[in-house]
């Protein structure tokens, strides 16, 4: 995505996806502070390699989860195009072990050119904040992302859209058949309930995915 040029005292539009996030930002840090990485994503920790690994993390947000992956001994790049979350993540969770990118999708141009692939692509709670084009633009830009063998988990929020963001109804087997598409074969796909209260109340609900990418070996 090209990126718009900022001037001087000039504040530049938000990136397509992340309305409302930079408003918001000290609220949502202490959001999503109060639970722990660990809690998060027990769903699918089974899916994260034991032995350190490439991984990264789009919309890091806080960097709670590029602060847990670093501490078990993985290199991450951390990619957050929220100026206000970035710098707060970065005071946060300061890892020799994280690269922070200003990046996004569906395109991450600044990614791609460095021609970089990664054993896990974490997307928690993005995929829905593109529209069904940025979808079809950002999936293959994903999958080339991905080592053989490696993984790509994402998470999609179902439920009412808070006051002025930006997301989409986004089905799991609408975003698994454009993996597939990709090369990308689905090995998990589960639904369960907000862990947030208030949005359990307001009828919130998630579905984690994931994805591999066969190797040589299981293409030929």
């Amino acid at each position: 995505m090209r990126r718009p040029v900022r001037r001087a005292n000039e504040m530049s539009a938000p990136i397509s996806g992340t309305e409302g996030y930079a408003r918001e930002a000290d609220a949502l840090i202490e959001r999503y502070e109060r639970i722990s990485a660990a809690e998060a994503h027990q769903s699918v920790q089974h899916l994260i390699p034991l032995a350190p690994s490439r991984i990264l993390d789009i919309g890091a947000g806080t960097g709670r989860d590029a602060a847990w992956f670093a501490a078990n001994g993985h290199d991450v790049v951390a990619v957050e195009p929220t100026d206000e979350l970035r710098a707060a993540a970065k005071r946060l969770h300061p890892s020799p072990n994280i690269e922070w990118l200003d990046d996004s999708l569906p395109d991450l141009s600044v990614l791609r050119s460095r021609a970089e692939k990664f054993d896990v692509v974490m997307l928690t709670a993005v995929f829905m904040h593109l529209d069904d084009e940025q979808r079809r633009r950002a999936m293959p830009n994903l999958a080339a992302l991905m080592r053989e063998d490696g993984v790509m988990i994402m998470s999609l929020r179902h439920g009412p859209v808070p006051a002025g963001r930006r997301m989409f109804a986004v089905s799991a087997e609408e975003t698994i058949e454009l993996a597939r598409a990709h090369g990308l074969h689905p090995v998990l796909n589960f639904r369960s309930a907000s862990s947030e209260e208030i949005n359990r109340l307001a009828g919130v609900t998630w579905t984690r995915l994931a994805f591999v990418k066969p190797g040589a070996a299981a293409v030929s």
